[in-house]
């Protein structure tokens, strides 16, 4: 009866296959990466409030930035699996999107947060020298502050828009109209043309200011600029063709808020 099970568990033509190890829908992929991300989560939390209540280290940046990223690639999966529910994927936690050069931009900010402030005389919580140096100092203390700002708004709105989008919403761009794939002009959508991508500019960028990064907040806003603005368009031309003068004219009267990209 076990060898049957099996047998019929491999199968082809089973079902089930998409949801065994390996597979886009795997299951024990799914779970494996949740209980990182939470692991991840809590070291990131207890690291930032232990630093910062123990000591007087700028160094708490340091899990700041992972409990931020740990909860953006949480979010990513489950807001996909509760309101777009046949998209969810292993690859929805965006973990390896754009690999390898996330993973580097991501190493490369974390390593000049870390360089900046040990290289600082003197410890505590200010910004780095470079900030120091080339922005106004009563303005330098908001920094972290404005950052934060930045990181909650642009998630917010990130995860409202895959929210109100359902299942019209895809982390890759489509170039033929699904059934059921309409234009979603409410909510978020009112005041952004493409919410999900304002969110992660301003999320990604909200992230470096609170490290007191200047070359990966350049650097940051540089290629997201460049990704979006080429994304936008070429995503533009398929709406275009989905839903003809609607799109159109919702794209007249509604902005992007992402700067030079109209």
């Amino acid at each position: 009866m076990e060898g049957a099970f099996q047998r019929r568990r491999w199968s082809p033509d089973s079902p089930d296959r998409v949801y065994l190890p390996h597979r886009a829908k795997s299951l024990s992929g799914i779970a494996a990466r949740s209980f990182f991300l939470g692991v991840a989560l809590a070291l990131g939390v207890t690291g930032t409030l232990g630093i910062l209540l123990l000591t007087d280290s700028p160094l708490w940046r340091l899990p700041f930035f992972l409990a931020t990223l740990s909860t953006f690639h949480f979010l990513e999966f489950w807001t996909t699996a509760a309101y777009n529910t046949r998209a969810a994927e292993v690859s929805s936690f965006l973990l390896t999107s754009n690999w390898p050069g996330y993973a580097i931009a991501h190493t490369f900010a974390t390593l000049e947060c870390l360089v900046t402030h040990l290289a600082r005389p003197g410890g505590g919580r200010t910004s780095s020298p470079l900030f120091r140096a080339t922005i106004p100092q009563l303005i330098v203390p908001l920094l972290p502050a404005l950052g934060l700002a930045l990181v909650v708004l642009g998630q917010a709105v990130r995860t409202a828009a895959m929210i109100q989008a359902g299942p019209s919403f895809n982390h890759h761009v489509q170039s033929h109209r699904e059934s059921g794939h309409v234009l979603v002009t409410t909510g978020v959508y009112a005041s952004l043309r493409h919410p999900s991508y304002f969110g992660f500019f301003w999320w990604a960028l909200g992230t470096q200011l609170v490290m007191g990064n200047v070359i990966s907040f350049v650097g940051y806003a540089a290629v997201l600029w460049r990704f979006f603005s080429r994304r936008i368009q070429r995503e533009e031309e398929f709406l275009v063709r989905f839903f003809g003068q609607e799109y159109e004219d919702y794209r007249r009267r509604v902005g992007t808020m992402i700067p030079f990209v109209k």
